[in-house]
């Protein structure tokens, strides 16, 4: 031990005479990757700790040891007391019995199926195993674990830190849109699967991992898919590219035949027996059912927290407001125990997201009823993130979903009855610590009759314009022959293509056109990225890049129920009369003023706006900027005193939405039709727009009751004949009123042309 340390401290000493470093070429940034197969002496790995490793042939009790030791082979540091006290509950799961099992079939074969019930620890402890088999970090190389949401890669990625008694963002960290918080050091890197796609489309071998985990696959995200057709092609051409795919539910087998056979792993999850009832009637209002079913529970159950799945943030803050009046009240008046509710959902920040994982509260008095915790929750409980202490689960049968329909273009998030598959999910979810109970506000014969098996995957009910490009940036150019699990519609694919060929993203052979490249860099929607690279031609880069933005993040407007009117006069202040596009921008604004600057919350409480929304946007906004610099696109404004500001902005957004855009009806008050897919559509009460405008170009349809088009500007025909001639070839539109005033916009284009010609040729 004690020569190794010499020996580092001697490297180190060495390293600062100059002329030693010249000649050592592998301390040379340039030449080190010619070394790569040596341990790098600046990697902390406590060589002596190493001893006996030998890469892909090593045991669990040779990293058991190390694991018992006093210090820590990756940091060098004695370990913390708090990392034994976790050692020991790491070693009570259930995938720790398989270790030995699990380390013969990785160093066996290239590709692995593993199937671990959720709550068995596959998560946080397989990528783990993999680092003392695969030992990356004497390789230079990473081992990757993808997350299909950005919540489980957070919070993944920091109990493994702690587990490891590392340093989050060091040894250990992770990465998803918009933040990366690894370093130089890191050789664990939990992301979630978008990020590693687009990692894929600079370096299509993904050469700097040596192990990828796919991790939830049986989620079948887009990018999950699109990630494992890919990866199914890399293994041919890296043959030293280990693949893990980790799914929580039994149609594992699937995932075997689809990678040709691949062996498959099981580990029973810790589950007892879960207790399950369901309702005699469908209920009408499943909020407000839940509502009473948790309140029931707190009464008369024994203690033992309570997990409830709703849809959204909204549906879910409404319902946490409900319950924690009802509990104070049961408490003050039928000496109730205490109860603490929590709400999770993917766009509320970490900090809030790590409370769930606090303990129930305490009884209010000695010897009185125990407290329990309430977390409702959308489907990210169901398998994302598992939390001790759950004993009932109240499931009413629904999550939101994106359906796509490619006949009329409509994508959008409708609530949606689960599928059987996601209902056991949540009933096992009861079962973690103790036996449970799970109550299902819906009858038996739904569950049996009406619930499908399984979640359809999100590519075959998605608009697959973002993945069509990114499949082109990543070189597969025969798109039909692509091998996906399950291959969308062909009409979807169509529509894809068509909508880039009408972006100028792909040319009218199919190819990518520089624009596409371009806008393949922007982790963005097609639309968004076109309208982002077009806009220092209209003069309001600065101005489309802040809008960008607050369209990436969620809504920055709070509209209380109890304030609703306060809210809705506070929002008529920053208001513009040409839509909800120029309104943003006027928050953004008016937030970046001195004024709110010094004191940022307060300003956003009395402005009824979302300080959250608001700082997402400054990040994802200065993310881009980034982008945009690298590729030198100029950033400029309109100058403010200029009439032509405004007008500018809303050109620019044509750019990109030119393909949503909705005409007013002549009959109707209010009724718009959009062109090309005649669909007819309501503004959304939500919109500012201060006049009938006749042209609106709208950023999203949303399915209600009724078909609505929501965050709504004014344009004009002429700019949507000038900016998208292709799309608005006039011959090519059914519907006659549109037609013809299309025709008569392009008469006023001509004359404005022919005055503009004659008027130079005076001069």
């Amino acid at each position: 031990m004690a020569h190794s340390d010499s020996d580092e401290g001697g490297v180190r000493i060495k390293r600062q005479k100059v002329k030693k470093t010249e000649s050592d070429p592998r301390q040379n940034p340039y030449l080190a990757h010619m070394y790569a197969d040596e341990t790098p002496s600046g990697v902390a790995d406590g060589r002596s700790a190493f001893a006996g490793f030998e890469r892909h042939n090593t045991t669990a009790a040779q990293a058991e040891k190390v694991e018992d030791g006093e210090t820590n082979p990756f940091t060098n540091e004695p370990f913390s007391s708090k990392y034994f006290s976790i050692l020991k509950t790491r070693r009570d799961l259930p995938v720790h019995a398989q270790r030995d099992e699990f380390l013969r079939l990785y160093q066996q074969s290239q590709i692995l199926v593993f199937v671990g019930e959720t709550g068995s620890g596959k998560t946080t402890q397989i990528p783990q195993f993999v680092i003392w088999d695969d030992l990356p970090h004497t390789q230079r190389k990473l081992v990757a674990c993808t997350q299909p949401r950005r919540v489980a890669a957070m919070s993944v990625a920091q109990r493994v830190a702690a587990e490891m008694d590392v340093k989050l963002g060091e040894e250990v960290g992770y990465s998803i849109r918009f933040e990366d918080m690894t370093g130089p050091k890191t050789f664990l890197k939990y992301m979630t699967d978008g990020m590693l796609l687009r990692e894929a489309m600079h370096d299509h071998d993904l050469t700097r991992y040596s192990t990828i985990i796919l991790d939830e696959a049986h989620e079948r995200t887009m990018a999950t898919d699109v990630l494992m057709g890919l990866l199914k092609e890399v293994v041919q051409r890296r043959p030293d590219l280990k693949i893990i795919i980790m799914s929580a539910t039994l149609d594992a087998q699937k995932f075997q035949r689809y990678f040709n056979d691949a062996p498959l792993l099981a580990v029973p999850g810790r589950t007892h027996p879960v207790e399950i009832f369901y309702t005699p009637e469908p209920e009408r209002d499943y909020v407000e059912a839940a509502v009473r079913t948790v309140l029931q529970i707190h009464a008369t159950e024994p203690e033992g927290d309570i997990l409830l799945f709703l849809t959204g943030e909204e549906e879910i803050e409404d319902t946490a407001r409900k319950i924690s009046l009802e509990a104070d009240e049961m408490m003050r008046e039928a000496d109730a125990g205490p109860m603490k509710v929590y709400t999770l959902y993917g766009s509320l920040p970490p900090h809030m997201q790590q409370r769930i994982f606090e303990p129930a509260p305490a009884p209010r008095r000695p010897g009185g009823r125990p407290g329990r915790k309430c977390i409702i929750s959308t489907n990210i409980a169901e398998t994302s993130l598992t939390i001790d202490g759950i004993v009932y689960v109240v499931d009413p049968g629904f999550s939101k979903q994106n359906i796509y329909n490619p006949r009329i273009r409509v994508q959008s998030l409708l609530v949606s009855p689960i599928s059987k598959a996601s209902a056991q999910q949540r009933a096992g979810r009861a079962g973690r610590t103790r036996p449970g109970k799970c109550f299902r506000l819906y009858p038996e014969s739904a569950f049996k009759k009406e619930l499908i098996d399984q979640t359809y995957p999100e590519i075959l009910r998605s608009n697959l314009s973002s993945t069509v490009l990114e499949l082109k940036k990543l070189g597969i150019d025969d798109l039909v022959h692509f091998d996906l699990m399950d291959p969308p519609a062909p009409e979807t694919l169509m529509r894809a293509l068509e909508e880039l060929n009408y972006l100028a993203c792909l040319d009218d052979e199919g190819n990518l056109t520089p624009l596409g490249r371009l806008a393949s860099e922007f982790p963005l929607d097609p639309a968004l990225a076109v309208m982002l690279i077009s806009s220092p031609e209209f003069y309001c880069s600065n101005e489309i890049l802040s809008i960008t933005a607050l369209l990436s993040v969620p809504q920055v407007f709070v509209r209380p129920a109890r304030e609703r009117k306060r809210a809705d006069e506070m929002k008529n202040l920053f208001a513009h009369p040409d839509g909800d596009h120029l309104t943003m921008l006027n928050v953004y604004h008016a937030f970046k003023s001195a004024d709110a600057q010094a004191d940022l919350r307060q300003w956003c409480h009395d402005h009824f706006l979302s300080l959250r929304s608001l700082q997402s946007a400054d990040n994802v906004r200065s993310q881009l900027l980034r982008i945009m610099e690298r590729e030198e696109l100029e950033m400029i404004s309109t100058p403010f005193e200029d009439k032509k500001y405004y007008e500018n902005i809303r050109r620019a957004l044509c750019a990109g939405f030119f393909m949503q855009v909705a005409k007013k009806e002549s009959q109707g008050k209010s009724q718009y039709m959009t062109v090309k897919d005649n669909q007819n559509v309501l503004l959304h009460p939500s919109t500012v727009l201060a006049h009938d405008a006749e042209w609106v170009l709208y950023n999203e349809f949303v399915l209600t009751t009724k078909n609505y088009i929501r965050t709504v500007t004014a344009v004009k025909p002429e700019w949507l004949l000038d900016i998208a001639p292709a799309y608005y070839h006039i011959p090519s539109f059914e519907n006659r009123e549109i037609k013809s005033a299309l025709l008569r916009a392009a008469e006023r284009l001509s004359r404005k042309e022919k005055m503009r010609s004659d008027s130079g040729r005076r001069r």
